[in-house]
């Protein structure tokens, strides 16, 4: 096959604070009308869709829009009032695959692999949610090789994320794809880790306020055999972690763990921090390295937390099966204004 190869976007240091002029005007051309076809970005429920329209901005780049909505059963509004980040997470990955099928010609039915991803958000005041959902464009380039082995293809992407033409954050995501008899043999192929303690999906909860969350099914974290261990707890019925069926736990799933667990360490273990503050995940970068196996019980545990003059906090969380390693999350975590404690949700919903 051939290979192309396209550059990606500029780093977040050097962004700037608005799109420039052709930019802008592309991005007047943008609806936010109604979601894309769900099947483009392997999506279920159309409400899960977060993709409304897209423009080309040049040969190798495309604008994507995006309508965050203003509350969402899991992905509800942080306690500043900014939109949750995992949206970011989210569209990102909905964008790379619309770019797969809509501009690589990847054929629908193939399998999308994740390798990594992670995004930065440095700016959260444009994700005041307001009024309105809030409309985000994401100016993406991707970086793109076809040329390894018949039907597969490997793809990276790299996306600036705007709201109203102001640059706040920045995010990429990293796949190889495949066509499912290749996957098939994929999966064959892979050595399962021998299996540790029964009872992962019917291990109790935390309480959802613990981990960030509203509603006790969607808190995904249960007591492990000691203070700094937790089990990841899936429920294969949940409409949104798991909005079709899947042979291994999916990326996202894995994301959501490893933010809980984030949550839950930078409120309970301050480490001085004053009582009131609050902290919003300003970061995240996650790393898979093996398929997570939905019948074997997956460990979490902080493996590093490191703390900065400024109040920001970076910790290190592995996810392991076993004794394989399956994924690996750097997470980054800001103060959030002492007057957010108001927003904070004062009923727990079931």
């Amino acid at each position: 096959m051939m290979r192309q190869r396209t550059s990606a976007t500029a780093s977040p240091l050097t962004a700037t604070s608005a799109f420039s002029a052709g930019v802008v005007a592309s991005t007047q051309a943008l609806h936010y009308a109604q979601a894309i076809p769900r099947t483009l970005v392997h999506r279920a429920s159309v409400a899960e869709v977060f993709l409304t329209d897209a423009a080309a901005d040049g040969p190798d780049r495309l604008l994507v829009a995006a309508q965050w909505p203003r509350d969402h059963a899991l992905y509800h509004p942080d306690a500043d009032g900014t939109s949750d980040p995992l949206l970011f997470a989210e569209s990102i990955r909905q964008t790379l695959l619309y770019v797969g099928h809509g501009r690589l010609g990847i054929p629908l039915g193939h399998r999308f692999v994740g390798q990594n991803t992670g995004f930065r958000i440095w700016d959260r005041e444009p994700l005041r949610v307001k009024g309105a959902p809030v409309p985000v464009v994401l100016e993406t380039t991707w970086d793109y090789d076809g040329s390894r082995a018949p039907k597969r293809y490997d793809v990276r992407l790299e996306t600036a994320l705007s709201v109203d033409g102001v640059r706040c954050g920045h995010g990429h995501i990293e796949a190889c794809v495949v066509d499912e008899r290749r996957y098939q043999l994929l999966r064959r192929r892979v050595e399962r880790p021998t299996s540790g303690p029964s009872g992962q999906s019917g291990a109790p909860r935390l309480m959802p306020h613990r981990v960030g969350r509203l509603r006790a099914k969607d808190c995904v974290l249960a007591p492990g055999g000691s203070p700094d261990e937790w089990w990841l707890r899936l429920d294969l019925n949940h409409a949104i972690l798991f909005d079709h069926p899947t042979d291994h736990i999916p990326q996202a799933v894995m994301l959501e763990g490893f933010r809980q667990l984030g949550h839950l360490y930078v409120h309970e273990r301050g480490q001085g921090a004053p009582d009131d503050t609050l902290y919003g995940l300003v970061g995240a970068r996650v790393d898979c390295l093996a398929f997570g196996e939905l019948d074997i019980p997956t460990r979490l545990s902080v493996t590093r937390a490191e703390s900065a003059n400024d109040g920001t906090r970076e910790l290190v969380i592995s996810a392991v099966q076993g004794e394989r390693r399956i994924a690996e999350a750097v997470l980054n975590w800001a103060p959030a204004p002492v007057a957010a404690r108001a927003a904070e949700p004062v009923l727990q919903l079931v």
